[in-house]
């Protein structure tokens, strides 16, 4: 079971004077278990973006902390920024990593709300999964008029906090508090200094869309004439269609466009009706996508400043490539884009991998060498580096004291010294990983060459996915393998920890066989695993001989050679432990399956040896 983790992004109304910043991030030092990932500040929104992780206890109490700092070293009545706000804490949200759910961290977000209310005297509004009611789950909603028009707005009973007074704090405005997806925060670039250029773009990427326009809407929309439904002409956002009723054009967008008028009205506040007298709006290209434009100082150019609220719906890559397409039709240039804050690992890695399959290449090449492709593609380094180590949340962490760390002649030279970890489980993984590594190898090597005589573009292409397929499950199998190396030699550690607790008594005595079964189950699950990656491996390198490169047929069988030593290495490594075991019914089920997978193994590569046999007969006929 995982972990229970959560994040909290915190947003503060200061971000250029270091010494409060400071003072803000320090109070996170004094709670335990949490843990500082980035303090983001940016000298022209005023505003400093702060990451931190921990159990959900902790990171409440931290939040409630940091909150507390911020009432007392920011002014929000000197306040200026060219980002939206409301507060000197302007947002508080809370995000599941691992182990909790949306819902628990709602939870945390009205439990520390009311701390926030009740103890600082500040307003407090929830927002997104932990709204209080639908108006306001949508940030935007909640934020607008800013700290400038705050005062009025706690005068609205409808806008009466959900916690704290109702009166003005007019040093410490308001706190919005919520429970959200993991929110990218990310900005464009370009090669401008005209806010109103990103803001154009903006405006065509975010999902509520802009008002609609015809006429001069070419190379900038915003310079076309606003279009308005009046009666008996009810005209498209879309394209040319005018509509003779309301109803029509309803119809017209959700057919001919894919979307619900009435919806997108109601994202720009508006309240569909009749229609006549509202102006027409455009729907954006992107769902979970905000956006506005901006001109920041520090970088003398413009950009578009964009929060991607669901990354597995919307993902940078794509929102970058529109980008770029739209610049270049207003004569602009994307130089480059930033992370504003955290990215989550995996959202990273499927932009490498699309950028590597536009390229024509296979994504199924190194973690290190997918996540390069995304960095330079994405262009995060362009207005200040990017580093990994700090930018990129949920990176598989490797001790740098881990056996896959060591030199190949190191790592011999610890296996032959007098103690028994690491040993043959860790070799055996050891082996199936250099088999996935071979099988990857020879799918690299054949993608996108040609195919020979005879084969139709069609049947290469057929041929050219499969390779792209098989490298990157290859690179999946290779990544669990080496993660085995070590984790074979920890389970055996931990087994003799278990031995070496007291049995001077029968409870500890009974205490040490329970931890012993334990361990000796769990040194078990570890080359049983090592052993089915090993085995889809094998499978892995018989299809790199089929579609490969002849003169890589060697590697090929290699690799299945290396993955079957895996395999039964694993296997071995599994049913030794066994004897141990006082579980009848699991040890039954255990050597059954392990005898299975090493008989199928068997005849896998017994057809790569017949098959590797007959191709070197052949070509020393």
């Amino acid at each position: 079971m995982s972990t229970p983790l959560v994040e909290c992004v915190p947003n503060f109304s200061e971000g250029r004077d270091k010494a409060r910043i400071q003072q803000i991030v320090d109070v996170l030092g004094g709670v335990a278990g949490v843990r500082l990932l980035d303090v983001d500040p940016g000298a022209d929104t005023n505003r400093t973006v702060v990451t931190f992780v921990g159990p959900p206890e902790a990171v409440a109490e931290a939040a409630f902390r940091i909150t507390a700092r911020a009432a007392q070293v920011i002014d929000m009545r000197t306040h200026r920024g060219a980002h939206p706000r409301m507060g000197a804490t302007d947002v508080l949200p809370f995000v599941p990593v691992s182990g909790v759910t949306m819902a628990d961290c709602a939870t945390l977000a009205r439990q520390v709300g009311a701390r926030v209310g009740a103890e600082l005297g500040i307003p407090v509004f929830l927002y997104e999964q932990a709204a209080s009611r639908p108006e306001r789950r949508n940030l935007a909603d909640v934020r607008r008029g800013e700290y400038e028009g705050l005062a009025q707005k706690l005068t609205d009973p409808a806008w009466a906090p959900d916690f704290g007074p109702t009166a003005f704090n007019p040093k410490s405005g308001a706190t919005i508090i919520g429970a959200r997806e993991f929110l990218i925060a990310y900005n464009v670039t370009l090669n401008s200094t005209d806010k109103n250029h990103a803001t154009d773009i903006a405006f065509e990427l975010r999902e509520k869309g802009r008002v609609a326009r015809r006429g001069r809407t070419t190379p900038y929309y915003y310079k076309g004439d606003v279009l308005t439904y009046a009666p008996g002409r009810f005209p498209c956002g879309q394209c040319d269609f005018d509509g003779a009723t309301a109803d029509e054009i309803r119809q017209h967008t959700q057919s001919a466009h894919g979307y619900d008028l009435d919806a997108l009205l109601r994202l720009n506040d508006l309240t569909p009706g009749d229609l006549v007298g509202l102006k027409v709006h455009r729907a954006g290209l992107f769902k979970a996508c905000k956006a506005i434009g901006w001109y920041v100082d520090d970088y003398k150019r413009a950009q578009i400043s964009i929060n991607l609220t669901n990354y597995r719906l919307t993902a940078p890559h794509d929102v970058l490539d529109a980008a770029r397409r739209l610049a270049a039709e207003r004569g602009l240039v994307v130089t480059g884009s930033e992370i504003v804050g955290l990215l989550p690992y995996d959202a990273l890695m499927a932009s490498g991998r699309h950028y590597l399959r536009a390229q024509g290449r296979t994504a199924g090449l190194p973690p290190v060498d997918v996540m390069r492709a995304a960095i330079h593609s994405l262009g995060l380094s362009d207005a200040q580096p990017f580093d990994p180590k700090t930018k990129i949340l949920g990176a598989p962490e490797v001790n740098p004291r881990a056996l896959v760390q060591m030199t190949v002649r190191d790592l011999a030279d610890e296996v032959s010294r007098d103690t028994p970890a690491p040993g043959g489980g860790s070799i055996a993984a050891l082996a199936g990983a250099l088999g996935a590594g071979l099988a990857a190898m020879v799918a690299n090597l054949t993608h996108g060459k040609a195919a020979g005589p005879g084969v139709t573009p069609a049947d290469a292409e057929t041929r050219d996915a499969r390779l792209s397929d098989l490298a990157e499950r290859a690179q999946e199998q290779k990544e669990r393998l080496l993660t085995a190396v070590d984790a074979d030699t920890d389970a055996f550690n931990d087994f003799l920890a278990a031995r070496r607790l007291p049995a001077g008594t029968a409870d500890e005595k009974a205490a040490r066989q329970a931890a012993m079964q334990a361990g000796l189950k769990h040194a078990i699950d570890v080359p049983w695993g090592a052993a089915r990656a090993a085995f889809k491996t094998l499978r892995l390198a018989e299809a790199a001989l089929a579609d490969g490169n002849p003169n890589s047929a060697s590697d090929a069988a290699v690799g299945a050679q290396m993955a079957f030593s895996g395999l039964r290495g694993a296997v071995w490594n599994v049913l030794i432990n066994l004897k141990d075991i006082e579980d009848a019914g699991y040890v039954q089920k255990m050597r059954a399956d392990a005898r299975g997978l090493i008989a199928d193994g068997q005849v896998i590569l017994d057809r790569v040896v017949a098959e590797m046999e007959r191709r070197l007969s052949a070509g020393a006929g």
